[in-house]
């Protein structure tokens, strides 16, 4: 069925179309900059996009003929695009698509937007989307104020982020901001500030009192945390491995402890 004929809907079918051309852009660091905009896929994803994010934000859908039929009624009020199977497949960052997409404007939010209340994750240089997806999804099911994406981090708007945080990104904030300068803001708010390092000075994580305000820092996944952060944080922590495993994947580690020490 071509929705056109049912309705006064713009509908793209040609890969040259230049709306075709700009989304392919968005999958770079570089053409999300500089549009300011970034693109999403699923109807999972758009659902969240819609319901959490200011209706100016959510720029254009993108949608095939079947995700319209099932979803239509739940896209009234905004700029919707119908598109061939083969754009879908085109401007998908998937191998398989479910035909719909959310063109979405990026508003970053700096540290002087927000305040760092609550529990907050900061992340240095993390480097897997997975990894990422799965603390920022964790931070939000633990009841986290927000997440902080310092300098190495991969991109909150790379595709595979995106899809790993699974509709937590608009449930809580993420910051981009260097690690220096939010440790900075927390230390002048006297808020305990946590590292993940086993050193001879570091205290199993079961020792902390449970907090309601604290950051929590976690660090690459395979060189750690940066050191000059830990000479700042108030005490760093470490999880007793009982077996043979000489480490936990840093996501995992996020996990256990945000779920431990959070209030």
């Amino acid at each position: 069925m071509n929705l056109r004929k049912n309705s006064y809907m713009e509908r793209i079918a040609s890969k040259q179309n230049k709306k075709v051309k700009e989304l392919k852009k968005l999958a770079t660091a570089k053409g999300r900059k500089k549009s300011d905009q970034y693109l999403i896929e699923s109807w999972h994803l758009v659902q969240e996009a819609i319901n959490n994010l200011p209706k100016k934000d959510v720029i254009s859908i993108f949608v095939t003929d079947d995700q319209y039929l099932e979803h239509g009624s739940d896209l009234k009020d905004l700029n919707v695009i119908s598109i061939s199977d083969e754009i879908a497949s085109e401007i998908a960052s998937t191998s398989t698509t479910q035909g719909i997409f959310a063109l979405c404007k990026i508003n970053n939010q700096s540290l002087l937007d927000v305040k760092l209340d609550g529990a907050w994750l900061l992340l240095d240089d993390i480097q897997d989307p997975g990894n990422i997806g799965t603390m920022v999804r964790t931070a939000d099911a633990a009841g986290f104020a927000g997440v902080i994406f310092g300098d190495g981090t991969a991109s909150q708007y790379n595709s595979k982020v995106q899809r790993s945080m699974q509709g937590s990104q608009f449930h809580i904030k993420l910051v981009k901001a260097p690690l220096s300068s939010a440790v900075e803001k927390l230390k002048l708010q006297k808020t305990p500030i946590y590292g993940t390092e086993l050193n001879p000075d570091a205290v199993n994580y079961k020792e902390i009192t449970p907090l309601s305000d604290f950051a929590l820092i976690m660090g690459n996944e395979g060189n750690g945390m940066n050191k000059s952060l830990l000479k700042e944080t108030t005490n760093n922590l470490y999880i007793p491995i009982k077996g043979k495993a000489e480490s936990l994947n840093v996501a995992i580690a996020a996990a256990v402890i945000m779920f431990q020490i959070i209030k």
